[in-house]
């Protein structure tokens, strides 16, 4: 979850930082969520309220319900980071990933922040979130890897779709049904629902 009340620590310490000592530091301050950028820097965020908290539930639940049925790979919740190709290790709201890709990784990886970009990957606004922050955040997703990218705003009833190398398509109003694609074929969301 992307959110306006977001911190960065800086520092060198912080900038020489490798993915294992992230990963140890995640684990030891479990009651905070991180997020490092691919120039070191590790953000703070804040959690969810319960409006978006409740979205983001309804989200992976339609995600993983279409994966149950299909059994094309694995889904993920807000809580799981990657390792991206930029050095950045981030964590979508919703995410999923090709079984062969998931089945590649070492079973340390896969217990760690896996290295890998996911190929599908939904991001929720909350009312204070800036657009231009999730915009670049879902560049950075497609510009790591990713196949497929909605950016979903319950509040103002905006979606965006992101696809590789064409430019972001924004959706009017919040009517109607995404769908997974070629991505994940069968999955549809209708946005009404996330009201």
């Amino acid at each position: 979850m992307m959110d306006s009340f977001q911190y960065l620590i800086r520092g060198e310490m912080v900038h020489r930082m490798s993915d294992e000592e992230f990963f140890n530091f995640c684990q030891d301050n479990r009651h905070l969520r991180f997020e490092k950028t691919s120039d070191g820097e590790i953000v703070i965020m804040a959690p969810t309220g319960g409006e978006t908290g409740r979205t983001n539930t309804n989200v992976i639940y339609e995600l993983q319900h279409w994966n149950k049925q299909k059994q094309l790979g694995e889904a993920f919740d807000s809580s799981t980071g990657f390792v991206l190709p930029n050095g950045a290790t981030r964590s979508p709201d919703a995410s999923w990933i090709k079984q062969a890709r998931w089945d590649a990784l070492s079973a340390d990886e896969k217990k760690k922040f896996p290295p890998l970009c996911p190929d599908f990957v939904i991001e929720l606004l909350s009312e204070s979130d800036p657009l231009k922050q999730a915009q670049e955040k879902m560049q950075e997703w497609m510009d790591n890897g990713c196949h497929l990218a909605w950016l979903l705003d319950p509040v103002r009833k905006q979606a965006f779709v992101y696809r590789p190398g064409k430019e972001a398509e924004a959706l009017p109003g919040f009517d109607q049904k995404l769908s997974g694609e070629g991505v994940l074929p069968g999955f549809v969301l209708g946005l009404g629902q996330l009201r």
